[in-house]
């Protein structure tokens, strides 16, 4: 493909775990639906041109999934390789947010560099990481493994927004994490927006009711309408964890029951 250097990307979401739920525990306050079921998919994504390639977010390994109740469909290095993407040889990994379920296949990006909020990783190895239900949040080896990387200058701390290459763009939203960031795509439909978990499902930022897990709730609010800003039209808002990404877009299956989905 040839993008005459407009960089125009092709992007892939790699669904790769699963886990039963409720509409209860996806919206921040009382749902009177709440006991209605509504699973929860997990997904690592890859925009590809033909002068750069980022992959975003890492998912979790099958023994974080065994221990916290997931369902572990495949490896997302697996399905990035059938999307045709090759691990070793990717060079930028955007981690949206330092929660378990985006960080724990860093180790198998040998050659990349992780981009991150300066805001994010100061949290996660500051003072309140350790209490309570943010403990539970992250995965402590995942972030050793970050801090490492840092002393060996391969994780590059941002603060706001950026362009990484031309055509493709991190912007700092906040609010479910201090420094969540999504990823704006130039693509051949317009500009894809990879919410990650500024909106976790479509009916989060279709009903303005953000997520239940909240670092900042006004911040929240602010980043659905910075998404809206962001996509270039209906359609192009891709959520973090939401099934119905499987039946909006041209879905493969992957190997082990995972899938590879084609956003654009």
């Amino acid at each position: 493909m040839d993008d005459g250097g407009t960089g125009v990307f092709r992007v892939y979401a790699l669904h790769y775990a699963h886990r039963d739920a409720v509409r209860g525990e996806h919206f921040y306050g009382y749902d009177p639906c709440g006991d209605r079921p509504m699973p929860m998919d997990y997904f690592v994504w890859a925009a590809a041109s033909p002068r750069a390639t980022v992959v975003i977010d890492a998912g979790f390994t099958p023994e974080v999934a065994r221990r916290r109740g997931r369902i572990h469909l495949a490896s997302p290095v697996d399905l990035l390789a059938q999307a045709g993407v090759a691990a070793g040889e990717v060079r930028q990994v955007v981690i949206t947010h330092l929660h378990y379920d985006h960080t724990g296949y860093l180790p198998a990006f040998t050659a990349a560099r992780f981009i991150v909020q300066e805001a994010e990783m100061a949290f996660w190895t500051g003072r309140h990481a350790g209490r309570g239900e943010f403990a539970r949040l992250a995965e402590p080896d995942d972030i050793a493994f970050l801090v490492r990387a840092n002393l060996q200058g391969r994780v590059e701390q941002i603060s706001g927004d950026r362009e990484l290459a031309p055509g493709l763009s991190v912007h700092h939203l906040g609010g479910h994490t201090p420094g969540l960031q999504a990823v704006r795509v130039r693509t051949a439909r317009g500009h894809v927006v990879l919410a990650s978990d500024a909106s976790h499902y479509l009916a989060n930022i279709n009903e303005d009711r953000p997520f239940a897990i909240v670092h900042t709730l006004p911040a929240m609010y602010d980043a659905f309408d910075r998404l809206h800003e962001l996509a270039g039209g209906p359609g192009l808002i891709v959520p973090g964890h939401d099934p119905a990404v499987l039946g909006r877009y041209a879905t493969t299956p992957g190997a082990g029951g995972g899938s590879v989905v084609t956003i654009a």
